[in-house]
């Protein structure tokens, strides 16, 4: 019996639909809708969400707003300010979401080869349309298999340093809590897609993750599960954040390299 998020034929079913917005987050969604057409106008070639809130499983007052937007042309500064502005209001103006965040890209860079199993799988697997025409016509269909989890979560090792610079220049209580968040998310999802292929299955539930994740390395198991907690939970205790770069991070990063390589370098910064 197949796992859940694949079709009969064992290819990704795109996650998530507007028919699945919870009642409560109807109105920022609307309101984003609405607000992106207006800042964005002919530079906007389509926008989606992602997230808890088109899968239905958003939590009023904790979950955020995740919105992916593809511009006709690569991003400038004043987009990037846009989104800065946009997001800052709809997170002031709906207080059932804790905090909105925006993606910008290229619709040249969502469609090239070197994404094709990233960026590319991302918008046509995780991303629910919301404005204009849908970009994952133009993509192919994808199974849960090694290359796909190199290409998505086979970075981990160069992000590791970012994230320990970023973890060593905080001082506030909220700076850690952010950062707990983040963290945890992305440690959580890397250790399930390590596991995905032989699983053979798609979940983006945290805490599912974490589960699939414990049957094949029991011993990180409890690592595992606690940053799930954390993420659907964040804490402001910096020693979280220093277990994950020291421990957890670390063995992740070179157990996913192991058994899956390195994610293909890209241009620029990562």
């Amino acid at each position: 019996m197949g796992h859940r998020g694949l079709d009969a034929d064992g290819y990704f079913e795109r996650e998530g639909s507007l028919g699945r917005i919870q009642p409560e987050f109807a109105g920022p969604v609307a309101a984003a809708r609405g607000r992106l057409a207006e800042a964005y106008g002919n530079r906007l070639h389509s926008a989606y969400l992602y997230g808890s809130v088109p899968r239905g499983t958003a939590r009023p007052g904790r979950s955020d707003l995740d919105l992916l937007l593809a511009l006709h042309r690569e991003p400038a500064e004043e987009d990037r300010d846009t989104a800065e502005v946009l997001g800052r209001g709809l997170d002031q103006d709906f207080p059932q979401i804790d905090g909105v965040g925006i993606l910008l890209y290229g619709k040249e860079l969502l469609l090239s080869e070197q994404e094709r199993y990233d960026l590319g799988w991302f918008l046509a697997c995780l991303c629910t349309p919301l404005l204009g025409p849908d970009l994952a016509e133009h993509l192919p269909r994808y199974r849960p298999d090694s290359l796909l989890a190199r290409e998505t979560n086979g970075d981990l090792a160069v992000l590791l340093p970012r994230w320990r610079a970023r973890f060593e220049a905080a001082s506030e209580p909220a700076e850690f809590r952010r950062m707990s968040r983040f963290f945890s998310r992305h440690l959580v999802r890397t250790a399930f897609t390590l596991v995905m292929p032989e699983w053979g299955g798609w979940t983006s539930d945290l805490a599912e993750s974490a589960e699939v994740f414990g049957r094949y390395y029991p011993q990180r198991a409890a690592q595992v599960r606690e940053a799930a907690s954390v993420a659907l939970a964040p804490v402001e205790d910096p020693a979280v954040l220093r277990r994950y770069l020291d421990d957890l991070g670390p063995w992740l990063a070179g157990e996913y390299e192991a058994r899956h390589g390195t994610k293909s370098p890209r241009p620029g910064p990562a």
